[in-house]
């Protein structure tokens, strides 16, 4: 656990010159303390935290690293996240992919900036289109390998606005019917 420590105090530090925070692959299973101690006098601009066992992200993390433009949150185990996200003002990349998410978060689509969203590999089975839509500046939506209804893999086959990557619909045997 000490070695933990340490790598995560130097990364920090070393995020203090860069503004770019890498606490990726540390086995975190939260954002430590220690972290906003650490950072509230860096203006960061980007944080990984991929490759971690991490099942929330607190409210305070919004509110502390409201600048970052770039958020990576892959490979952790994480199912939501907290409203406060859509305060991230300029969040323009955030990167969920490899989660537990079995929906997108409502907040996600109310993040102003937010333009490329990586949602692949995680539990999703319907995402409302409409909220999906109404999103500011969402240009870019991964959703590949999610268990989508075919309603909502239709649906989402059907926007224009974004760009929507989907995993190629499995047809039902009933629809595969030849007569």
């Amino acid at each position: 656990m000490a070695h933990q420590v340490t790598q995560v105090i130097h990364r920090c530090e070393t995020a203090q010159e860069s503004l770019q925070l890498d606490l990726s692959n540390c086995q975190l299973m939260q954002v430590p303390d220690a972290v906003y101690h650490l950072m509230r006098h860096t203006e960061l601009k980007t944080c990984d935290l991929s490759e971690n066992v991490i099942t929330k992200i607190p409210p305070k993390f919004a509110a502390k690293f409201s600048l970052i433009t770039d958020l990576n949150l892959a490979h952790n185990q994480m199912a939501k996240l907290p409203d406060e996200i859509a305060e991230m003002g300029n969040l323009q990349r955030l990167d969920i992919s490899y989660n537990t998410f079995i929906a997108l978060p409502n907040a996600i689509f109310k993040i102003p900036k937010l333009e490329h969203l990586n949602a692949c590999n995680n539990h999703i089975i319907d995402v409302e289109v409409e909220v999906l839509e109404e999103a500011p500046a969402l240009q870019t939506l991964d959703l590949c390998k999610n268990p989508l209804t075919p309603r909502s893999h239709d649906s989402l086959s059907a926007v224009t606005k974004i760009q929507i990557t989907l995993t190629p619909r499995e047809k039902e045997d009933w629809e595969d019917l030849t007569i």
